[in-house]
């Protein structure tokens, strides 16, 4: 999940008291990908200072302790913090101390813009390098797919990886497969989302070659417009087929979800095994410790 897209209204009102409960409502309702990206912008426009980005982590791992979750990997969208020209070095600090007092076991992945072009995605990957012993676990591409291609991107995940950090890419959530076969070509090491996996036969085929999980969010899908319907969304296919599948809220305090809610619809929808889908987290987990 994305730090920033965690943020409940109870937070925000922590961080600015001065906010109005219809702001927050209506810039964290989310029925199109175009509104999402619109309260993304807004609710990170909210964390100005390390305290806020700061008391948004402690926030956040109190929830997932409540929800029973040992090990977690969380995204900070590294890029977003540079975009803002903010001290990218102090709010990751911050976020990594406060983090550390939590009984949720925590990593981090940092993430780069993909459609600020490879140069952004150069800088954030530096600073992502020189954490990797305090935290930082992986480095990863989000943003727009169709504007941002992943071959952009070879030469910096290259040295990402030859770094020492595990790398994730977004695709496959609003553009088809040929997006998710750009991000195997540049080494990925898992999907983010990944749904249009199944319109792909041979795709699918490759994910379990490789044995590359999908980092499905049901609800995300449903609410930002990518899946019309519970119904149509196809994780349950990709789970038939044998894709290997990995369950996350991504945003949820956009999505009002839950990863508890997450693993009820794999469940009762799609007919998915939990005790399995649970066993896959810590399986494709980046840290091997996560099930220590």
């Amino acid at each position: 999940m994305h730090l920033e897209g965690s943020v409940e209204p109870g937070t925000l009102l922590e961080i600015d008291p001065g906010l109005d409960r219809g702001e927050i409502e209506s810039n964290l309702k989310c029925s199109s990908f175009a509104e999402f990206l619109r309260g993304y912008i807004w609710i990170t426009g909210k964390l100005q200072t390390p305290a806020h980005y700061a008391l948004a982590t402690r926030r956040l791992l109190e929830r997932l302790a409540d929800q029973d979750v040992t090990y977690a990997e969380l995204t900070l969208s590294a890029g977003v913090v540079l975009w803002k020209k903010q001290d990218l070095a102090a709010v990751y600090d911050a976020v990594w101390k406060e983090s550390q007092r939590s009984c949720v076991r925590t990593r981090w992945i940092l993430d780069a813009i993909r459609h600020f072009g490879p140069e952004h995605g150069r800088e954030v990957a530096r600073f992502a390098v020189a954490r990797r012993d305090d935290g930082v676990i992986a480095y990863g591409i989000g943003g727009d797919e169709a504007r941002g291609p992943a071959e952009w991107f070879r030469d910096v995940f290259a040295f990402a990886r030859d770094s020492g950090l595990h790398l994730v890419c977004h695709a496959g959530e609003t553009v088809g497969p040929e997006s998710i076969w750009a991000a195997l070509a540049i080494g990925a090491e898992r999907i983010g989302h990944g749904i249009s996996a199944a319109q792909d036969p041979a795709l699918m085929a490759r994910l379990r070659e490789l044995d590359i999980p999908l980092e499905v969010c049901v609800s995300s899908n449903l609410c930002t417009g990518v899946v019309s319907s519970l119904e149509e969304h196809p994780a349950g296919r990709l789970y038939q087929a044998g894709v290997p599948i990995v369950v996350n809220t991504d945003d949820p305090a956009f999505f009002h979800t839950s990863l508890d809610r997450e693993y009820q619809l794999a469940e009762q929808i799609f007919g998915m095994d939990a005790d399995r889908l649970a066993a896959n987290s810590f399986r494709y987990a980046f840290d091997a410790a996560a099930d220590s």
